[in-house]
């Protein structure tokens, strides 16, 4: 029983690790798919 409750809780490491890297990867995406469009860079004058 023991070593079912440390196999959860290494499985659980990358599973957290992944889901936030994804949450970051898809608000990135989006800011810069969505959001930089509308605010184009401006020129030097």
């Amino acid at each position: 029983m023991l070593f079912a409750q440390v196999w959860h809780f290494w499985i659980a490491l990358p599973l957290v690790f992944g889901a936030v890297l994804f949450v970051l990867a898809t608000i990135v995406g989006y800011l810069n798919k969505v959001v930089r469009p509308k605010y184009p860079p401006r020129g030097r004058s």
